[in-house]
């Protein structure tokens, strides 16, 4: 890409594509193209064809999806499979059409089979049986992987797919149904503390482990793919390092100054027992994540605090 190459990133409101934004406009790139989803709802094949049609597009971040923690994608699992292909099937194929540059789509590693050796290696993918809660949201992800790869062969396009494992940072969604699980105990272990109480539901049985990647890394990570990685084999992007659900939420509790208890709701899904990536293909490359989990949650706190207005100045940051 080129600094004032004309680069669209979609969805770049949500956690993922308002930090490629940052890391764009950081780097120097100044022409970017965004849309809110009231201004293009990407679902609607015409309006978007009416868009890629009029904004001469050259490289686009398909950041854009319909994401949510386990009881969501458990829940609404139509919703996750319907939003998400017709977003793919109008960014992806009318990127084609007008012909864009190059196109980079985020996947997930919940594409990986459940129960995957440790950690998850690019060839695992589609070698088994996915997690059920998110079925429906990883079948989704790996038709669009699919088609990237298969445009790529048919079209000749330069469409490239990353796998980001769990992500957390500024604009995340911190709604206790539907946000994924750094976010939600990060709200719930901050009101137990403001409120005085002495305990904090968890749900599982704080055993499972994961990978958790600041969304600055990540957005890091895309741009330099975008830029210096062509290919039809997707790549995994994370910090190759994980923790479990309980180790995560003593984290969260020692920079908020929490000093109760924890409780698992064992009643609760655990989800996949572990989902660690190999990263050795990104590292090849010449990427390599910076953000330890300790500064990233410390960081998290303070933007959480500064966007709920609860504080004029952050606690444990």
């Amino acid at each position: 890409m080129n600094l004032d190459s004309r680069i669209y990133v979609a969805g770049h409101r949500g956690l993922v594509g308002s930090a490629i934004v940052r890391a764009l406009e950081q780097q120097g790139y100044h022409n970017l193209v965004t849309r809110t989803s009231q201004e293009l709802d990407l679902r609607e094949h015409d309006r978007v064809e009416q868009f890629f049609g009029s904004e001469g597009i050259e490289y686009v971040f398909l950041a854009a999806a319909k994401v949510g923690g386990i009881v969501a994608n458990r829940d609404y699992p139509a919703d996750f499979i319907r939003d998400n292909l017709q977003i793919q099937n109008n960014v992806i194929d009318l990127s084609y059409r007008y012909g864009v540059k190059k196109l980079l789509f985020l996947g997930s590693t919940c594409i990986y089979p459940k129960l995957a050796p440790q950690p998850m290696k690019e060839e695992y993918f589609m070698t088994g049986t996915l997690e059920p809660t998110n079925e429906a949201y990883a079948i989704a992800k790996i038709a669009g992987i699919t088609m990237c790869q298969s445009y790529n062969r048919q079209y000749g396009t330069r469409f490239i797919s990353a796998m980001p494992t769990n992500l957390y940072g500024p604009n995340d969604n911190y709604d206790l149904e539907t946000s994924h699980v750094l976010p939600a105990l990060l709200r719930k272990i901050h009101e137990a503390k403001e409120n005085g109480r002495q305990e904090v539901e968890i749900w599982g049985s704080g055993q499972p482990k994961r990978e958790f990647l600041h969304a600055d890394d990540l957005a890091d990570a895309c741009v330099f793919l975008m830029n210096q990685y062509e290919g039809n084999d997707i790549v995994n992007i994370g910090c190759g390092k994980d923790v479990s659900i309980r180790e995560l939420a003593e984290s969260i509790a020692s920079i908020i100054g929490y000093e109760g208890q924890f409780v698992y709701n064992t009643s609760k899904p655990d989800g996949t027992p572990r989902k660690l990536v190999d990263v050795s293909r990104l590292t090849e490359l010449g990427w390599r994540a910076s953000i330890t989990l300790e500064h990233g949650l410390a960081r998290t706190y303070d933007h959480f605090l500064e966007s709920h207005q609860i504080f004029s100045k952050p606690v444990g940051g």
